[in-house]
């Protein structure tokens, strides 16, 4: 046995160092970019701008006619004809801890046990996943990374997509828990054979563990001197004291609304995830001031009755009522499509810059970091892209330059590495095919 284990180890070690990508270096020079079209990521663009940005920060956001600055003391970018977005955020991903969905080794996503609050996805973060560099390559840049698993999965962090370990790559650690409200029906079957909807009958048994739980985290909490330490408690204090943020995955309008109240009576911040039902409790969201991290766009309706395009039209219902909400898509490999499901919000009705938005500031935002990043703006750090193309489009999306933090990095991947590989092999010329 111990002779396969060998076999299997020498085998995947050329795997693993194949995939990895040497960070980028700090910022040497500051660096201006000029004409490009800016879309800021709040709400507004500006074109001809010019943007500049020294040791990881930016310096000057203005438009090219109505500044005056010295081009000597920067290495100039032209961005003519080419667009500038803030650097995309990813939004409840299992970024850097799923490798292969079918090798249980690569997953480190999910613990066991149903209430794990306790349980820091940062630390399982791989920073020399094969995955995160087909996913920057399309834009995103940071990622909210969250465990699976369980009632209370655990604590998401903000990692940035570039570092030599998690540490490095941290960007913001253990901002938020997870809790997966109960659903009061289910679907039977399986996503190729659905079956019928069936009512659980357990609902408020569920809720009613939820809130025992909540309780004894609380009276914990409200204790000088506890007797024995309780680590899942201990991780719950933040929810309390207003330091981290409880993500609630619930889809359907009364768990939502059940959701958001028990945690405000309880003093705590609650984030809908999920919210699929969302466009028909707007005005609820909007009085308890909620914010909501939608699940993938290019979706089917929750019920047969509803529109078919109904996922399609729920960013445009959420923008119009005022909610804050942010894109996303569940899963690691999947990120690289982030962008193309606010491009499918675009072709029904939402505004393209407030598109953007859903990608960028709102998703800081949620996370409590658009002090610091999610808009181009003086002051914040200097994550953006330059894209030849429409960005929301995969026909005309291609990224050319990406930084963090001022830092460029290298946007080539594997897919990249094979597509060079087979067209020189077969002499295809891919820019006419």
């Amino acid at each position: 046995m111990k002779y396969i284990i060998h076999i299997i180890i020498f085998a995947l070690i050329p795997v693993c160092l194949s995939a990895q990508q040497v960070p980028a270096e700090p910022q040497s020079e500051p660096i201006l970019i000029l004409n490009g079209t800016a879309h800021l990521g709040d709400g507004s663009k500006l074109e001809n701008a010019a943007i500049a940005f020294e040791n990881g920060k930016i310096s000057l956001v203005g438009d090219v006619g109505t500044i005056r600055v010295d081009q000597s003391k920067y290495k100039v970018v032209d961005a003519t004809g080419k667009h500038i977005y803030p650097g995309f955020i990813a939004m409840n991903s299992q970024i850097g801890l799923k490798e292969i969905d079918a090798v249980r080794a690569t997953r480190d996503n999910r613990e066991v046990g149903s209430f794990n609050p306790s349980i820091r996805s940062l630390i399982a973060f791989n920073t020399d996943s094969r995955v995160t560099p087909t996913i920057r390559s399309n834009g995103v840049l940071m990622a909210q990374i969250v465990p699976e698993g369980g009632r209370m999965p655990g604590q998401s962090s903000v990692m940035k997509l570039d570092g030599w370990n998690w540490e490095d790559a941290q960007y913001k650690a253990d901002q938020g828990i997870h809790l997966r409200w109960p659903v009061p029906f289910r679907r039977m079957g399986w996503w190729a054979a659905p079956g019928p909807i069936k009512k659980n009958d357990k609902y408020d048994e569920e809720v009613r563990e939820i809130k025992q739980f909540f309780k004894e985290a609380k009276a914990y909490g409200e204790s000088s001197n506890p007797e024995i330490t309780n680590m899942k408690f201990e991780a719950m204090k933040g929810l309390y004291g207003g330091s981290k943020k409880l993500y609630i995955h619930t889809n359907f309008a009364k768990p939502i609304m059940e959701a958001v109240l028990f945690a405000k009576e309880n003093g705590m911040e609650p984030v809908i995830v999920g919210g699929k039902d969302s466009w028909q409790i707007t005005d609820f969201l909007k009085e308890q001031d909620v914010m909501i991290i939608l699940k993938k766009t290019q979706d089917l309706p929750v019920r047969e009755y509803d529109d078919i395009d109904q996922p399609f039209k729920t960013p445009k219902m959420l923008s119009d009522a005022g909610v804050i909400y942010a894109f996303s898509l569940d899963g690691a490999w999947e990120q690289r499509n982030l962008v193309f499901q606010a491009g499918q919000a675009v072709s029904y009705g939402l505004d393209y810059e407030k598109a953007i938005e859903g990608l960028t500031l709102s998703p800081a935002k949620i996370l409590g970091i658009d002090d610091k990043t999610g808009s181009l703006k003086n002051g914040k750090d200097a994550t953006l892209l330059i894209v030849k193309g429409d960005v929301l489009d995969m026909r005309t999306c291609v990224i050319e330059k990406a930084f963090i933090e001022g830092r460029e990095i290298d946007l080539d991947n594997k897919q990249k590495a094979l597509s060079r590989k087979f067209t020189k092999k077969y002499g295809i010329d891919i820019d006419n095919d």
